[in-house]
């Protein structure tokens, strides 16, 4: 009766699961989104929702395509893009190497991390104010902040990664007499990579975030400009426009990380869901 209520279970659990195989893997991810936008573009075009306001995902493609070929979206992808590489590459190599720093160094940790954690506290928009009066609204001052977004995440998480390497392992290194280096990249650095790539995600996604913000400070290009340009002549699909590049951008760039993680991370034996 046991093995019969067993099977009837199994075979329930993989009936579930069969109509998700029919679907290519890499696609299972679009499955919601293509089905809220099948949603609202039927509610557009029933009228039920304002086109100023919420205009059709055919209209904001249509949108997307004409600024595609006058260029346009071309020029202001590559100054968004370059600010945010930028200042991500300052902001996570200082957040790695000071994370490093603190997590390794007891003295270190107890002189330089409190500072640090108080400064994390403080909201980064409100440092606005003061970026322009220090720095003006130039490229140096954007970069400035959007390294200063990236830079918090990946120190916390480095921090993290290294101090919770477990004890253990450090014992067993002393055992085998590694010197100073090779504790770091054989022991601490491998055991620390899980949340110092979880700390990458993270900074990257907060490149992008205070990009936005960056780029409606005052300049003259970039995504977060159209954005702005865009609201203040109502045009509500281009601004869906550049909220979309934004989400395109950021998932790809997070999707890569992910791809780092499968590979350099092969050795977990960890939950899979």
């Amino acid at each position: 009766m046991s093995n019969g209520l067993t099977e009837a279970t199994t075979s329930k659990g993989s009936a579930r699961r069969d109509w998700l195989a029919i679907i290519p893997r890499p696609l299972h991810g679009l499955i919601i989104p293509l089905l809220l936008l099948a949603i609202w573009e039927i509610a557009a075009g029933l009228h039920w929702i304002s086109p100023q306001l919420l205009p059709a995902p055919s209209v904001i493609i249509a949108q997307f395509w004409n600024l595609v070929q006058s260029g346009e979206v071309f020029e202001h992808l590559a100054i968004s893009t370059y600010r945010a590489g930028v200042g991500f590459l300052l902001g996570s190599v200082a957040g790695l190497l000071l994370g490093l720093f603190t997590g390794l160094g007891k003295l270190s940790e107890k002189t330089i991390d409190p500072s640090i954690q108080m400064l994390r506290t403080i909201p980064l928009l409100a440092l606005i104010p003061l970026f322009i009066l220090w720095f003006g609204v130039g490229e140096f001052s954007k970069i400035l902040m959007i390294s200063l977004g990236s830079f918090f995440p990946l120190y916390v998480n480095t921090f993290l990664g290294i101090r919770n390497v477990e004890l253990r392992l450090y014992e067993v290194s002393r055992i085998l007499q590694y010197s100073r280096l090779q504790l770091l990249t054989k022991l601490i650095i491998p055991a620390a990579l899980p949340n110092i790539l979880l700390g990458v995600r993270l900074s990257l996604g907060t490149a992008w975030l205070v990009l936005v913000v960056a780029e409606m400070m005052g300049t003259s290009a970039g995504i977060g400009y159209m954005i702005q340009d865009a609201r203040a002549y109502s045009q509500t699909d281009k601004v869906f426009v550049g909220i979309t590049i934004f989400a395109v951008i950021g998932k790809l760039s997070d999707s890569a990380t992910r791809l780092l993680e499968k590979r350099w991370l092969r050795w977990r034996d960890t939950f899979k869901g």
